[in-house]
C-alpha cells in the first residue's frame, strides 16, 4: 500500500518554481517530507501516458532505469532548492555529474507510485553527495549514490 495521503511539502506548482524540468522530463510530482540539508521524500506517479512507454516496451511497458535514476536526481535537486529557501538571493542550479552503486531490483510499471527517498551525505565545494532509494509498495526498486555539482544558472 502506498504511503497515506498527507499535505505536501511541495506540490507540483512549487516544484515548477524550484526545478527547471518540464514535461515530459519532470519526474517528481510531490514532496511529502523534508528536513533542510538532510533528507527529502518525494513521489512519482507512474502512468501509462508517459511517452517512453510507447517504445519501452509496447507489449510490456517498463519504466527505464535511467529515468528512475533521473527521478532520484530531481528529488535531490528539490532537497537543494528547498534547503536554499532560507536565503532567497541564492538560486542554486545543480547538475548530475556522477552515479555510483546503482542497483535495480524490481520493474516499475504503469500504475505504480514510486517513493523517492534522498539523504544528503555531504556538501563540499558546491558539490553534493546523496544516497537515494526508490520504492514501490514499500519494496526497493532501485538505489544509487549520486553526485551533483552546482553550475551557474
Amino acid at each position: 500500500m502506498s504511503e497515506p495521503a498527507v499535505a505536501p511539502v511541495a506540490d507540483i506548482e512549487r516544484i515548477f518554481r524550484k526545478l527547471p524540468h518540464r514535461f515530459p522530463f519532470l519526474l517528481i510530482d510531490r514532496v511529502t517530507q523534508f528536513e533542510p540539508g538532510k533528507r527529502l521524500r518525494g513521489l512519482k506517479n507512474v502512468t501509462f501516458n508517459e511517452p517512453y512507454f510507447q517504445g519501452h516496451f509496447p507489449e510490456h511497458p517498463v519504466m527505464p532505469g535511467v529515468l528512475i535514476i533521473e527521478a532520484l536526481a530531481q528529488a535531490a535537486g528539490m532537497l537543494v532548492q528547498l534547503s536554499a529557501e532560507a536565503d532567497p538571493a541564492v538560486k542554486p542550479l545543480f547538475y548530475l555529474v556522477k552515479i555510483d552503486n546503482a542497483r535495480f531490483s524490481r520493474l516499475v510499471v504503469p500504475g505504480d507510485q514510486m517513493i523517492l527517498d534522498v539523504e544528503q551525505k555531504r556538501m563540499i565545494r558546491r558539490m553534493g553527495l546523496y544516497s537515494c532509494v526508490a520504492r514501490v509498495d514499500g519494496a526497493e526498486v532501485a538505489c544509487a549514490d549520486i553526485l551533483c555539482a552546482e553550475r551557474p544558472g
